[in-house]
């Protein structure tokens, strides 16, 4: 992993969430390809990684055996290290199991699991003193959005996530800005224009300031060149477009050929 320290510039993160899909076999399946071809070296300005469901992420990691340079993820982690949270699993305890990033605050958590900002922050401070990687989603409603609002809406859910932060915490982390409603099946794709002013001001905000700001929602590979060119976007989390493994693999070509890879 690179810390560049600085938005758009250093390598393109790609990776994808698999949500609750694959069972071990499928998932081993994946991750032996995506080794087999990125290899030991990995890609050139490019830093892939992937996040499969708990279950499979044992699994994954073995496969990937030790030095890889494709980093796992978990989708999710308690802040507290142990006690009597059942359902739960721990910052350690998915470090353990091989994460090396921790997904938080996906709007999904935050409509269907109670998510808030407060325990975004609680999470983004675990991950980070267990020497993780947090990878914070943040994202409006199409409502947010139709009010004018996204900007705000955004740069608040950010702010009270990494409240308190030092400046060589905050340099460990990742923002995913995933606008609600450019994700799922029901999502209709950002356009360019739509995307230019909120990435403006959180680069304006972060620039230089944390490992990189990613992009995801509706990302396919029509798209993903046009979106990797957008200022201060230094990546794309991708969802069904990266669930096959040709898809993901061909996703992490277009960000190799971008002029914005580097390292």
């Amino acid at each position: 992993m690179t810390d560049t320290g600085v938005i758009g510039v250093g390598p393109l993160w790609v990776g994808t969430s698999w949500k609750m899909n694959k069972g071990l076999t499928e998932s081993r399946s994946y991750v032996r390809a995506l080794s087999d071809h990125v290899g030991r070296k990995g890609l050139p300005g490019v830093q892939p990684f992937v996040i499969p469901s708990f279950t499979a992420l044992a699994a994954a990691r073995d496969e990937l055996g030790a030095d890889s340079p494709v980093l796992l993820g978990a989708q999710n982690a308690h802040w507290e290290d142990a006690g009597a949270w059942t359902g739960e699993v721990s910052v350690a305890q998915v470090k353990d199991a091989g994460a090396q990033i921790v997904e938080i605050g996906h709007s999904e958590r935050r409509e269907h699991f109670g998510e808030t900002v407060e325990t975004t922050r609680l999470k983004v401070a675990a991950v980070l003193a267990h020497g993780l990687v947090p990878l914070l989603c943040i994202g409006e409603s199409a409502e947010v959005k139709r009010a004018g609002e996204s900007t705000r809406f955004i740069l608040e859910q950010a702010a009270g996530a990494l409240e308190g932060l030092s400046a060589e915490q905050l340099g460990r982390v990742l923002i995913a800005y995933e606008p609600i409603w450019a994700i799922g099946e029901s999502g209709r794709p950002a356009t360019v224009d739509e995307l230019r002013e909120p990435f403006a001001e959180l680069g304006r905000e972060y620039g230089g300031r944390m490992t990189g700001l990613l992009y995801g929602g509706s990302v396919d590979l029509d798209n993903a060149e046009e979106l990797l060119g957008i200022d201060h976007v230094g990546g794309l989390f991708v969802g069904r477009a990266a669930w096959q493994l040709p898809g993901y693999l061909r996703l992490l070509e277009i960000a190799a050929a971008h002029p914005k890879a580097t390292g």
